[in-house]
This record gives C-alpha cells, structure tokens and sequence, in this order.
C-alpha cells in the first residue's frame, strides 16, 4: 500500500499483523529467540530494498511481530548481502506483558480477570504515530514495528512529512480514515469485496493494491497500480471504510477517536476515488493491549465420500466418531462441509453426490487433539465404505483478549540500525 505526497510515491507500507498472529509469532519466539518476526520478511524485503534504494522511497511495516529488532537485524544483513546501503529503525516497547497483574479485567462482554484465563503468551499494546515518529525523524530506509494499530502505519508518515501537531484532532481523523482504506491491501481494489453476478471485479487474479495521494490537509485519492486487476470505485471504497468499524463517529486509535460519518467519497475518474472530510476528536488516555493465552488445543480430522448415499455414509462416519470419542472429549462437533458446517442447518434441497465429513474437538493435550485426527483416520477400514482423502491436523490453541493499560506505564523505545551500529533514539 502507497502513501504519496504532491505525486511522489514517498512511502510502502505493509500491515502484516492480526490479532491472533503476533501471539503467534510470540510462541515462534519462545520456541527460537531469533524468530518472532514475519516468515515472510526476508522475501519481501529481497524484493523490495532493490526498488526502495533505485527509486528513493521508504518502507514502513509492523513485520517485526513479537521481535521487531530480531527483524531489523535480519534486514540489514539481507541489505549487505544484496550490496546495498540501508538504515533501518526499529520501534519496539509494545511487549508489555510484565506489566500486567492477575487482576486486570478484559474488555470482552464478560470482563473476566486475567487470572480466570490460560497461562499468558504475549502482551503488546497498539502504538501509534508518536511512537512511530522518531524512528521517521531518523532518515531510515526501513521502518519496522511491532504492535502498531493498522491505520497507525499511514498515520504517522503523513504526520512526519507535513508536521502536524498531535493534537490536530481533524488532520489525524482524516490521515486515520486514509489509513483505514489502504491498511487491508487489496481489499479496497476489489479483494473480500467481489461476489459473481452482484459484484463483479475484473481480473481478481491480478489484484492491483492501492495507493494513496494525500494534501497536507489529510484529504486524499485513491488508486491502484496501473495494469493490474481489481477497481476502486465508490462501492468497494464504502465497504472498506466501513470494514470493522463498530462506531462510526467514534473510531478509537492511538492517536485519535476518528470520526468516519462526515466522510465524503467522490469517483475523480476510472479507479480514482477522492477520500475528504473526515474528523476526530481527542484520543484516549489508555493503550489497548491485546493479550494472548494457551487455550488448550484444537484436533482436527477430514474424510471423504462420494457416490449413492454418500451423505448417509458420512454421517454414519460422524456418529461412530463421536461415540469413539464420547468419554474422552466433552467440545465435539461433526460437521459435513458444504451442506451444515458454516450455519448449523441444513440448507441442501437434494442430497449432494459428494460430502467431506469433519470432526473437531476442543482439548486439554495434544495427545487427546491427536486421538481425534487418528479415530477418522481409522474410518478407512473401520468405518462405512468408500471413505478417502484423510487428512488430520493438531495444534495448539491460542485464545485471544483485550485491555486497557495507562499510556505512561509504557516506554516505547527505536533503535537505529547503520551496518554494524546500533543507536537508541528516545
């Protein structure tokens, strides 16, 4: 996704972190503490850091997950082995797990303490611009992260470049809401959008990601990358404005409670839309942190029938699976993809040639989520005629809540990475 000022491309972002994947780029961590960053870091940046330094523009990405200085260094090696000169900063701080106490309530529906949770993974709090902004101040190349809030990532070179105040609540609404567009990649040019006969997008296999053209009011336009697939018109725009917002008119982010209800969107020409108008209003004195848990584990195993009376062999299959399993696993479900997974309801008027049978179970070990994949795996020569296609699948559980922690109890931290120095900035 391209920032841009005044026609220049200034600025790639990429937003590479949900809520559940820096939780489980913790668990890498635990498991190799030179891992915790994206597995994708080192390809992208193969790619990218050539084009960067040819053309002069700067990257800035949350890549870094649950070690952003572990990333850093990684670029920088990956910079010597392609023989080019980069800086990069690294912002980290937002591992705040040491400062959480047992008593602590979430903000989920329930507001349970964090003592009624699993064993804690991973704690990091969304920064945002001010925190980003001295390692811009730096003159690096690559910027890294941690745990930024999505929109943060745009919010702050906007700021850097055009030298808002932080407490210009109208420009930091407005850059949040530009944010909010770009921040899903793809999604904006036509991604998690298209649906055939009712909205069609062209060329989805080419999917062009957007850029944005932005003034130092914080009012700006979208577009895509000329040749690629994809369109931005004012339908995909107002869905991803829309896209995970709860409230509209109270937006919350580290930097601003953004205001989306006065936007105004207006198609400029083909797969150019003009974003303006949007507002804020001072932002909270709290970080929202999202916090990880072990969540016991998920067992998994799939099996196919196919031919007359298929659905009839399949649940058949889910029965005798169940009653397998009835004294051991207590959160079963058995599913038949296609036909009650999704809903829970059978919406099929006829009975389908072809059903895949799922069973799933909730565990307490991973010797008990294994039994599950193994029980359907035996349903091969155990089970009705005609099963195939097995395949079983283990792995841990990583639940996933929130919380509100006071701004003054963290200390973010960049350090400058310049070949072989480093350099803390406050």
């Amino acid at each position: 996704m391209i920032l841009a000022s005044q026609g220049e491309r200034d600025y790639l972002a990429l937003e590479c972190l949900a809520e559940r994947t820096i939780a489980l780029a913790q668990l890498r961590k635990l498991a190799d503490p030179a891992a915790g960053f994206d597995p994708l870091l080192e390809a992208r940046m193969r790619a990218l850091l050539p084009l960067a330094v040819r053309h002069g523009f700067r990257i800035v990405t949350n890549m870094g997950a649950a070690n952003p200085l572990g990333a850093g260094r990684r670029v920088m090696a990956l910079s010597r082995e392609l023989g080019l000169k980069v800086t990069t900063a690294v912002l980290s701080g937002d591992d705040v797990l040491s400062l959480l106490e047992p008593g602590m309530r979430t903000i989920e529906a329930r507001g349970a303490a964090l003592s009624e949770y699993g064993a804690l993974v991973s704690a990091n709090a969304y920064f945002g611009a001010e925190e980003m902004l001295p390692a811009l101040a730096s003159g690096a190349q690559v910027i890294i992260t941690g745990r930024v809030a999505d929109p943060s990532l745009f919010v702050a070179p906007l700021a850097h470049e055009f030298k808002w105040r932080l407490d210009d609540w109208q420009r930091l609404g407005r850059a949040t809401a530009i944010g909010h567009l770009l921040e899903c990649a793809g999604q904006v040019t036509g991604g998690y959008f298209a649906e055939p006969g009712l909205k069609d997008v062209p060329n989805l296999a080419q999917l062009g990601f957007p850029w944005c053209d932005v003034d130092a009011e914080g009012n700006g336009v979208l577009g895509k990358v000329a040749g690629t697939g994809g369109a931005i018109t004012l339908r995909t725009a107002k869905e991803q404005l829309l896209y995970e917002v709860t409230d509209p008119g109270g937006y919350i982010t580290p930097d601003v409670v953004a205001d989306f209800s006065t936007v105004s969107l207006k198609e400029s020409a083909p797969d150019r839309v003009a974003v303006r108008g949007a507002g804020g209003r001072p932002r909270t004195p709290t970080y929202k942190v999202s916090v990880g848990y072990h969540a016991g584990f998920v067992g998994e195993g799939e099996i196919s029938y196919a031919g007359a009376k298929a659905v009839e062999r399949a649940r058949l299959a889910g029965e005798i699976v169940r009653e397998r399993l009835r004294d051991d696993v207590t959160d079963l479900r058995v599913d038949l993809i296609g036909m009650d997974s999704a809903h829970r309801t059978d919406f099929s008027h006829s009975l389908p040639y072809e059903v895949r049978l799922r069973v799933a179970a909730r565990t307490a070990t991973r010797e008990l989520a294994e039994r599950v994949g193994a029980e359907v795996e035996a349903l091969w020569i155990n089970g009705p005629a005609g099963g195939g296609g097995v395949r079983r699948h283990a792995q841990e559980r990583i639940g996933v809540a929130s919380l509100l922690l006071e701004r003054a109890r963290v200390r973010p931290k960049v350090t400058l990475l310049d070949e072989d120095r480093e350099a803390q900035a406050a």
